[in-house]
């Protein structure tokens, strides 16, 4: 098992700046990856950014390339969402999770945090 707790959240105007942090514990030895997803209300939940664990490979949704950025601190087993020239669509609940090794999706999940950008 894998815990999860995001942080970060809050509340920001369009143009703005914040930073998301995921904490993991537990059996973090099993992480191959982890991602950023987000979920607007009435929307379906959509991936945002993920890096795998050695950090030699990360992905970003193109609505966010250039303004968001992905990166993993492995001795804190946290990784990290900063995101730049925030947009009022950019709302949404933030979560973090965590793909393992041998699985092809995500089995993790944080509780989520929220961001809300105002225009």
């Amino acid at each position: 098992q894998v815990q999860l707790v995001e942080s970060g959240g809050g509340l920001v105007q369009a143009g703005g700046s914040l930073k998301l942090s995921c904490a993991a514990s537990g059996r973090t030895s099993i992480i191959f990856g982890m991602g950023w997803f987000r979920q607007a209300p009435g929307k379906e939940r959509e991936i945002v950014a993920s890096i795998r664990w050695s950090g030699d490979y990360t992905y970003y949704a193109d609505y966010v390339k250039g303004r968001f950025t992905i990166s993993r601190d492995n001795a804190k087993n946290t990784v990290y969402l900063q995101m730049n020239s925030l947009k009022p669509e950019d709302t949404a609940v933030y979560y973090c999770a965590v793909r393992p090794y041998s699985y092809t999706t995500y089995t993790y999940w944080g509780q989520g945090t929220q961001v809300t950008v105002s225009s």
